[in-house]
């Protein structure tokens, strides 16, 4: 007689745990941007909040932290999601390309700074969160096969 095992049963989607993992990631790249900005404008290294900044080399300074940050924050998003993390710093990519939408329609208009920069930043949301997440895997691969 042999003996039958039931399947195991689908583990809960944990959707809080889910949501956490994408607010977390989303946090790091929107407090570590403001933060550098916000030390950058005491440096004076940019203008006073509120005035435009047309420089380019200024312009290229804050999308070069944007996005490490970006990429940090898809890697925050992977390592704390409880399941499927390319699928959560997937998610992270689409909610910062849409605030990054919202973001250029709003500041084009206002001639804040050069046109190309809020377009850079739309275009650049899904490949940095994918790679921050595909750092996350590389991660956790090398360790399983120690």
């Amino acid at each position: 007689m042999t003996a039958q095992t039931l399947p195991a049963a689908p583990r809960p989607r944990q959707l809080g745990r889910s949501a956490l993992a994408v607010i977390a990631g989303f946090l790091t790249v929107v407090v570590l941007s403001l933060g550098t900005d916000q030390w950058l404008h005491m440096l004076h290294v940019y203008p006073p909040w509120g005035q435009p900044m047309h420089a380019p080399e200024l312009n290229l300074l804050a999308l070069a932290y944007r996005l490490v940050y970006t990429v940090l924050g898809g890697y925050v998003t992977a390592r704390l999601a409880p399941h499927s993390p390319m699928r959560h710093a997937w998610i992270l990519g689409f909610v910062g390309l849409f605030f990054g939408i919202v973001g250029a329609m709003a500041a084009i208009p206002m001639d804040l700074g050069p046109a190309w920069y809020p377009v850079a930043i739309v275009l650049t949301a899904l490949p940095c969160t994918w790679l921050g997440g595909r750092w996350r895997l590389r991660q956790s691969s090398a360790r399983r096969s120690r």
